[in-house]
């Protein structure tokens, strides 16, 4: 045991060293090689789902099989559909004169949770691939078997379809020392750490870039003008989810004054069990360890198995223990984030101070992350979204579910960043394309004038713009280039047209868009004003040219193409 952290740190120097290997072929893959693979993962992924599952609540204790079986096939399906037609590769975007092209990171240390192992080995293997990285996965170590397992699923459906050995890599031995050596090597490009708040401090210290994860002390407000109902429905199904493991589920439900009656009603009737003030305080008493972080014995437990540690009985048909409270702070363990089936419940009266009590929740832990609302009235929900510091503002769906992109549009994600106010990098839900750089290509729009400074003396001008002098070239100069233009096919040597004099001007045939337009006397053609890819493929079908001058904007592939078919004038 003396010697295993030495192991995993020699583990973990390997395998990255294996993963830079691999991404230097992985690389230069075609977005049709990449969107294969992914394919082959996601259909690999969706095969092993249950049984990744089971695996995952057998080893680590934590939440429930059908549920792990939904977040692992939310990934294989809901995240495989969103990315699928992503584009990682080459040129990703032309806008006006600038090309952005897609740039792999290089390898990615993906660190993993004991609280969603599988799921979240899916998800970082799948947007680490896509945007054409490698990726070494660092599992925590009470989920080492499932997590190594999943990413074995991967590793195998990856290499079946093309991708070289090595682009996903596993640590065996994970360990603590082992993970920092992984996160600080050299051939690490960016970190993607998802855990606790140690792990996630240790990722930002690292020196390398990283998406950390605050943590998710979630309110929700239930006001006046909700669907009681589907709203109470909906915190219950959010806050049971796998037993509360996933960060963005529902930790307190603040309800509105005249709602109070029918908001009990409801979740006692959806399986909901109110805690007595002797019941708080035996739970309270065991929620936290001697250092104040969350009790991992009651993580992802059952309301049952969470009030037999705490020293009481609750029915089998219990689904959640409701903890009704009146303060918030660190001095009131239930007020903060639990992951577990217990949510806190307040009583505000109106919106406003809803509103506040919100903020306080959020300030405990939970800056950043996530919000919940419940309301049809759309001012209130407006000034939800406007004033709370939290960057996800659910409206009329569970948080839980909402945040990650199962029931709303946002991106689906099991890595949800919390912006500066949560000291994380970026407030997105994180996918392939915050694992890719974009390079640009600008091309000139705005000529410099040609300045010549003006002669010294009393009359020179400060500001005088002076156009450079022309000279005349001499003969053996005029040969010279004439020459070079010659052998560059630019000047033909012969031309068996007659002399420009001897010819009368005839009328061009007009494009569509990049129209080749003339004076009222029909005589003089005039630079058109842009010129697209399509101009250019009509005036080259037509035998046609067009007339361009120093202020016509031409796109960059407007350009290569006019250049080589020879359009311009």
């Amino acid at each position: 045991m003396a010697d295993q952290d030495l192991t995993s740190r020699q583990e973990a120097r390997d395998l990255a060293t294996t993963a830079a290997a691999a991404f230097a072929i992985f690389k230069e893959f075609t977005q049709e090689q990449i969107d294969s693979i992914i394919t082959s993962m996601a259909a690999a992924g969706l095969r092993e789902s249950n049984r990744l599952a089971r695996m995952a609540v057998e080893e680590t204790g934590y939440g429930k099989i059908k549920d792990k079986d939904i977040k692992n096939r939310f990934i294989c399906e809901d995240l495989h559909k969103h990315i699928s037609s992503l584009k990682t590769v080459g040129i990703v975007r032309e806008s006006g004169s600038i090309l952005e092209i897609a740039e792999p990171v290089g390898v990615v240390a993906g660190i993993i949770p004991s609280t969603n192992p599988t799921s979240t080995v899916f998800y970082k293997c799948m947007i680490a691939l896509k945007a054409r990285n490698s990726i070494v996965i660092s599992p925590h170590p009470s989920a080492r078997r499932c997590a190594i397992e999943a990413a074995k699923v991967m590793s195998d459906a990856a290499v079946a379809a093309g991708a070289p050995e090595g682009v996903i890599g596993c640590m065996q031995s994970p360990s603590i020392e082992g993970s920092q050596e992984l996160m600080s090597h050299k051939n690490i490009a960016v970190i993607l750490a998802t855990g606790g708040p140690a792990i996630v401090k240790a990722a930002y210290s690292s020196g390398k870039p990283a998406y950390g994860v605050g943590p998710g002390n979630v309110p929700v407000y239930l006001d006046r003008s909700a669907d009681v109902p589907k709203a109470v429905r909906d915190v219950v199904a959010g806050k049971t989810f796998d037993y509360g493991t996933v960060c963005a589920s529902e930790q307190a439900l603040i309800v509105d004054a005249p709602v109070r009656e029918r908001v009990i009603e409801e979740l006692l009737r959806n399986g909901g069990y109110f805690l007595n003030q002797e019941e708080i305080r035996k739970i309270t008493s065991i929620i936290l360890t001697p250092s104040g972080s969350i009790n991992p014995d009651l993580v992802g437990r059952s309301p049952q198995i969470i009030a037999r540690l705490a020293g009481f009985e609750v029915p089998e048909n219990i689904e959640l223990l409701v903890a009704p409270l009146e303060e918030v702070g660190h001095m009131i363990p239930l007020s903060r984030e639990k992951l577990s089936p217990i949510l806190a419940f307040y009583i505000v009266d109106g919106w406003q101070a809803g509103c506040e009590l919100c903020k306080k929740i959020l300030a405990l832990g939970g800056m950043g992350h996530t919000l919940g609302i419940h309301a049809s009235n759309r001012d209130v929900i407006m000034q939800f979204g406007l004033q709370k510091p939290a960057h996800r503002i659910i409206v009329n769906s569970p948080t839980t579910h909402g945040a990650i992109g199962y029931t709303t549009d946002l991106t689906p994600s099991l890595t949800l960043g919390c912006g500066a106010v949560g000291n994380n990098i970026t407030s997105d839900n994180i996918g392939p394309l915050h694992l890719i750089n974009i390079k640009r290509i600008a091309f000139e729009t705005k000529p410099l004038s040609h300045i010549v400074q003006p002669p010294t003396g009393e009359s020179a001008s400060p500001s005088r713009e002076v156009a450079p002098p022309i000279k005349p070239l001499g003969p053996a100069l005029t040969d010279q280039i004439r020459a070079f233009l010659e052998s560059k096919k630019v000047l033909r040597t012969k031309c068996p047209c007659p002399a420009p004099s001897d010819v009368p001007p005839r009328p061009a045939a007009v494009a569509p868009h990049a129209m080749l337009a003339r004076t009222p006397d029909q005589q003089q053609p005039k630079p058109v004003e842009f010129v697209c890819e399509d101009d250019v493929r009509k005036a080259a079908d037509r035998g046609e040219k067009i007339v361009i001058g120093p202020k016509t904007i031409v796109t960059p592939a407007a350009r290569d193409l006019g250049n080589e078919k020879n359009v311009f004038a």
